[in-house]
């Protein structure tokens, strides 16, 4: 990492989207809590043609999320499965898999989803849901990963996407960004370019994901 600057960022493997073109559309399932920055990022890319994707549904769980803004901009479906009406985490998952299934979802995203995954969904759609942490994996796994990074006093961290796995944060690794810490850095401001890092992997990470394993 010699020749890397404080406001660069090491992609690992480094593939952009146009190295792993897509032979069909793939049918994405999104799940999201809040905002929904990665949707969009996803959403965007699938727009600009740069990811040969389609998202047919994106399920959240939290009412007043502001992905409805976000998905409302795409024009893509969304549906509220409110994990607070049900019973168990896998009677949630199992309505979650059933509207997945009804939409024809052939992968799933989480995308910001803020909710331990069960062995239903994970057996539902095995090796096939992606998602997204803000740390070098397998370090800081959990949450407040950027404030574990701050506080452990480590020089670099950024963001990885992996496969869901019963362990959190613990399924296999598709793709990595590296960004350094700077000396004033906040957890807002650490944040802020690790999303930024986030967005440019994740659809990539996508192309890799279903080109090598579908």
């Amino acid at each position: 990492m010699g020749n890397v600057t404080l406001n660069s960022a090491l992609i690992s493997p480094p593939v952009t989207l146009a190295d792993v073109p897509l032979s069909r559309p793939v049918k994405l399932g999104v799940l999201a809590s809040g905002s929904g920055s990665n949707y969009g990022a996803i959403a965007k890319a699938i727009t600009e043609n740069q990811l040969k994707a389609e998202i047919p549904i994106l399920i959240y769980n939290n009412p007043k999320a502001k992905v409805l803004e976000r998905a409302a901009t795409f024009g893509t479906k969304t549906q509220l499965i409110n994990h607070r009406e049900f019973a168990s985490r896998e009677a949630c998952d199992q309505a979650i898999l059933e509207v997945l299934r009804s939409h024809g979802v052939e992968w799933v995203i989480m995308a910001g989803w803020m909710r331990i995954v069960t062995e239903v969904l994970l057996t539902g759609y095995e090796n096939r849901i992606l998602n997204i942490h803000p740390s070098l994996l397998p370090s800081f796994k959990g949450i407040r990963a950027v404030e574990q990074a701050l506080a452990a006093g480590v020089k670099v961290t950024g963001c990885s996407v992996h496969f869901a796995s019963p362990e959190v944060d613990s399924g296999d690794i598709i793709m990595q960004a590296v960004v350094p810490i700077l000396a004033d850095d906040t957890p807002e401001t650490l944040h802020a370019r690790i999303q930024v890092q986030e967005h440019r992997i994740f659809p990539a990470a996508i192309a890799l994901a279903v080109s090598q394993y579908s």
